[in-house]
């Protein structure tokens, strides 16, 4: 109940971002924009093909699966940031197909980190004084646009504090 009331106040204490509108390359080719996701929660992961964590991807995709029925969409975003990715978005899409079979939205290689970094982390970083520090940190965006949490690495995606900041969210 603890981890709930500390995901609702921060909610309640972090600026909407549903005011600005912020494009990804999607790795399918076109883009994908976080407003099509407007009334839903979006779990934005930067991830990596050739990290430790690597294997997060199991628990990102169980994840969307049990939950997307109730409006979860999980966002996997690809980053080289750190040194760890394939060298290109087809390279990654075959190795996630392949090794974890994902289903869930996917953007194409995309800077997470520094003055290059995408607006949605440029954001973050300025009016938060958040941004990743290593592959697969997880964003949580509220219904309404605003962040509801963050997490480092080492939160695996079907961790209690994640689940429990999801349901808050659900349909």
């Amino acid at each position: 109940m603890n981890a709930l009331l500390t995901v609702l106040a921060t909610v309640v204490a972090l600026p909407a971002l549903a005011a600005q509108s912020f494009t990804f390359d999607s790795i399918d080719g076109g883009t994908i924009d976080l407003g099509q996701w407007k009334g839903q929660p979006v779990l934005v992961v930067n991830t990596a093909s050739k990290c430790g964590f690597t294997r997060q991807y199991n628990g990102l995709q169980d994840l969307y699966e049990r939950y997307a029925p109730q409006g979860l969409v999980v966002l996997a975003v690809p980053s080289n940031d750190f040194k760890q990715e394939l060298a290109s978005g087809d390279q990654v899409k075959e190795f996630c197909a392949v090794a974890f079979d994902l289903t869930l939205p996917m953007t194409d290689i995309t800077k997470v980190r520094g003055a290059q970094a995408h607006d949605f982390y440029r954001t973050l970083r300025e009016t938060k004084g958040w941004e990743p520090q290593w592959n697969f940190n997880k964003v949580l965006v509220a219904p309404d646009g605003s962040i509801a949490a963050t997490w480092g690495s080492t939160t695996r995606p079907m961790s209690r504090p994640i689940i429990a900041a999801i349901e808050t969210f659900l349909q």
